[in-house]
């Protein structure tokens, strides 16, 4: 595995989520394939669980880790080809990458969307030339439009806990936010559900539709009771508009999930990849009651992390 950045990587998804079900039972069966190899992390923007299980994963695999706050520790980084830099950009990311990928032997990489032209985010700029330039595998940590580890994690999840003897419903729905969110993780699990073997509902307010790329395996409905329904798992996520580009359109009212909500479906496991915004996204009763699975997620970030850092390790060694 060269670089991991979207469930098109993947050659055999099944197989990567028993491969990380594996590690979740046996941690440290691999902890010699990154002895000498070196993994940096490189951040943009803020992180918790990302950071910390990535960091846990690849120790568990032998690995030495390099963490940087590229916005903060890192010099001011060109990205336009032929730039004459003579303003507020001191390195290019030719170098700038380059250099890393001298450094470390897997580079994991973190950057939101500024959520201001959707063609610059969607170009996904910065992930793919530091993948062109910087020469060594490259993990997502969260780009501009996907959140690939979490949706992996996303998936062992919902993997442990599938009714037996039935493809699960699975509802993604949006929630309220005080501020415009990315699409990245809606985008990411839509993507990845759709690869599974699950039944997707997606449902929103109107104006909230997502990329057609990335639903075209889902239903999709503006009705959040009607799509709740018989469903085993409601994923709760908020984003900002997508046609009306990072717009807030509506204040969300009753689209917050309650227990209310969850009388129409199948006693649904509630899932949200977290930091969640309590009794604005989510209810302090679904997230203190015995449907949450907000940190089952949380805790299947490692295992994620250490399957993909795995199947890069092996691909150092051929």
């Amino acid at each position: 595995m060269n670089k991991f950045t979207t469930v098109k990587d993947v050659a055999n998804l099944k197989e990567l989520v028993n491969e990380a079900l594996h590690l979740k039972q046996n941690p440290y069966q691999y902890k010699t394939l990154g002895k000498n190899k070196t993994l940096g992390l490189l951040f943009l923007n803020p992180s918790l669980r990302t950071r910390m299980s990535t960091q846990k994963a690849a120790a568990s695999l032998g690995m030495h880790v390099m963490v940087m706050n590229l916005d903060k520790e890192g010099w001011a980084l060109e990205m336009q080809d032929g730039a004459v830099m003579n303003g507020s950009t001191v390195e290019h990311i030719k170098e700038a990458a380059a250099v890393m990928g001298q450094y470390c032997d897997i580079i994991g990489i973190r950057s939101f969307p500024k959520l201001q032209n959707r063609e610059e985010d969607y170009s996904e700029d910065l992930l793919q030339k530091f993948i062109s330039y910087c020469k060594v595998p490259v993990v997502s940590l969260e780009s501009a439009t996907r959140h690939p580890l979490q949706s992996l994690a996303d998936l062992l999840t919902i993997t442990e806990n599938a009714p037996t003897g039935k493809r699960p419903k699975v509802v993604l729905t949006w929630a309220p936010h005080v501020k415009a969110i990315p699409q990245c993780v809606a985008n990411s699990f839509a993507e990845w559900m759709g690869q599974a073997d699950v039944d997707l509902v997606i449902t929103h307010p109107e104006g909230y539709e997502l990329a057609d790329e990335f639903t075209q395996h889902a239903q999709v409905t503006t009705n959040q009771q009607e799509a709740l329904a018989g469903a085993d798992f409601v994923y709760v996520k908020n984003w900002s508009s997508y046609t009306d580009y990072g717009k807030v359109l509506t204040d969300g009212a009753g689209w917050m999930l309650t227990n209310e909500h969850l009388a129409a479906t199948n006693n649904a496991k509630v899932m949200h990849c977290l930091p969640v915004r309590r009794n604005v996204e989510l209810s302090d009763e679904i997230l203190d009651g015995p449907n949450a699975l907000v940190l089952a997620q949380a805790n299947n970030r490692t295992y994620a992390a250490q399957a993909v850092l795995k199947r890069m390790l092996e691909g150092l060694e051929k």
